[in-house]
């Protein structure tokens, strides 16, 4: 990591600038099933190559083994799903001395049908995945030279997408060369009268343009009730987990017709539900450890050596109430939205409405670090509750090295905090503000009185602006930040 990060979040952010990878919006042709990647400038939208219904992806989840990768999103229509192909002609790539800007828009089928709803990096770092609401799935690929302008797929590359209720393997794979020379048909693919033949000819491999082709490889069906809210692949790469509002399923990736129920905590009478499974994840070392946050904020660590149903945690974290501030909403933002190891498998950081908390996976009373967010957002709760912002979903990103935390909040601002230096910084994605070679400036909230010409009044926040998603790349100081229906990819600017 660069030395800017070493030292403090606020020098970190005042070096950030946008910068620029391939991206393709990949599957199959309608007539082909395939297609090669054509250019197209960064700001004009993709192609219009409809294949199936509106659908939403509700998750992602992005790992490497050798030449695998998987990513998790979701379609209501499993059976129409199709993935499409096209990439992006970008200005600049990702190199040293060229720091740029730009932003990927994608193309929208109706007004909620583009709004970006998840987005991470794979293992490595060269691969960025993201998935909308209607249903489609973006790859991106790092540049490596500037003469570079298509998007080249990892041989064997997979992807594994869920629907609501319905998990799916994709595979992936592309083609820069065809099979010539057949003896038993021709070159049309046509079969040939056996008569005819009259000499023997070796098949020959010639060059053509780069084909990227898809094809479902699994289907895990029939093991969900409820709609699935997150999946996580486990450290062994052999597994994976699934999860809903009051079950987790676990998976082999080998095995579609079968599935182990680890966890489930639906009650007899539905009338005494208290609370319900918000996301779940595997530990990154430990492929038998797991956690799973619920919506009244607390942690529950789990460990399949102990019970083949995990229903007896082994450790549970959550942090007493204070009764003095106990409200109306206290339940409501207290429900925990997203969960994540730390790469080192130390600490677990959770996000809810108003906070970012960091537990100690060896302390379940209290947690060790608490940032806030958004905390000029607690005279507008009536305000929000009426518009159901309320029940908003914020993601929360560990940097490579775990020093830094990064989560998004309204107006589309994103925050950032330095774990070592406890200071933290809000930035802000948007078009105005990502100019080419531009750096991102810090901004400020003001919560009333007199107003400084740089910072922005709380009631002038635009809460349909909101940054959900965001994610770090696992070695570098690049950060991906979905807002609405425009990807951001910031690099720390190298001078």
């Amino acid at each position: 990591m660069s030395e800017s990060m070493r030292s403090t979040v606020a020098h970190f952010s005042s070096n950030l600038c946008l910068c620029e990878w391939h991206g393709v919006l990949c599957g199959p042709e309608s007539d082909a099933q395939t297609r090669s990647s054509k250019k197209m400038k960064c700001f004009s939208r993709y192609l219009p190559y409809l294949f199936r219904p509106p659908s939403t992806i509700l998750s992602s989840s992005c790992h490497t083994e050798g030449s695998r990768m998987f990513s998790a999103s979701a379609d209501p229509h499993a059976h129409t799903m199709r993935m499409l192909s096209a990439s992006a002609d970008l200005q600049a790539v990702l190199k040293p001395d060229i720091p740029a800007a730009h932003v990927l828009n994608f193309y929208a089928l109706s007004p909620p049908a583009d709004i970006i709803s998840t987005v991470e990096f794979n293992s490595t770092g060269e691969l960025l995945a993201t998935g909308d609401k209607g249903g489609r799935v973006v790859v991106f690929q790092r540049e490596q030279e500037f003469c570079l302008s298509f998007m080249v797929f990892i041989s064997g590359f997979a992807i594994l997408e869920h629907d609501n209720k319905t998990v799916k393997l994709w595979k992936i794979s592309e083609r820069d060369k065809r099979p010539e020379g057949y003896n038993l048909k021709d070159e049309d693919g046509r079969v040939r009268d056996p008569s005819t033949i009259t000499a023997l000819r070796v098949p020959v491999l010639r060059p053509m343009d780069l084909m990227v082709e898809a094809t479902p490889r699994r289907v895990f069906s029939n093991a969900h009730t409820y709609h699935i809210n997150s999946i996580s692949v486990n450290s062994d790469y052999e597994t994976y987990m699934s999860t809903d509002d009051l079950r987790i399923n676990l998976w082999n990736l080998e095995i579609t017709n079968r599935s182990f129920n680890i966890v489930d905590i639906k009650p007899a009478n539905m009338e005494e539900l208290t609370e319900v499974i918000t996301a779940a994840e595997f530990h990154p070392n430990h492929c038998n450890t797991f956690v799973y946050s619920s919506s009244k904020g607390s942690l529950r660590l789990c460990d399949m050596r102990a019970a083949a149903l995990c229903d007896n945690h082994s450790k549970f974290f959550e942090e007493p109430e204070d009764p003095n501030n106990r409200s109306f909403f206290s339940e409501i933002i207290s429900s925990i939205s997203d969960v994540k190891f730390s790469h080192s498998g130390r600490y677990l950081m959770t996000r809810d409405y108003l906070t970012v908390k960091v537990w100690d996976l060896n302390m379940e009373s209290k947690p060790l670090e608490t940032y806030q967010v958004h905390d000029y957002l607690r005279s507008k709760m009536c305000s929000l509750y009426e518009n159901d912002c309320i029940f908003d979903k914020f993601e929360c990103v560990w940097n490579g090295t775990d020093s830094v935390l990064m989560t998004g909040s309204y107006n589309n601002f994103f925050r950032m905090f330095d774990r070592n230096t406890k200071r933290d910084v809000t930035l802000e994605a948007s078009r105005e503000n990502s100019k080419p070679r531009a750096i991102l400036k810090p901004r400020k909230v003001c919560m009333g009185g007199k107003r400084r010409k740089d910072e922005i009044s709380v009631d002038s926040l635009d809460f349909s602006k909101k940054i959900l998603h965001t994610a770090w790349h696992p070695s570098e100081n690049i950060i991906a930040v979905a807002a609405t229906n425009n990807l951001y990819i910031f690099q720390d600017k190298v001078n």
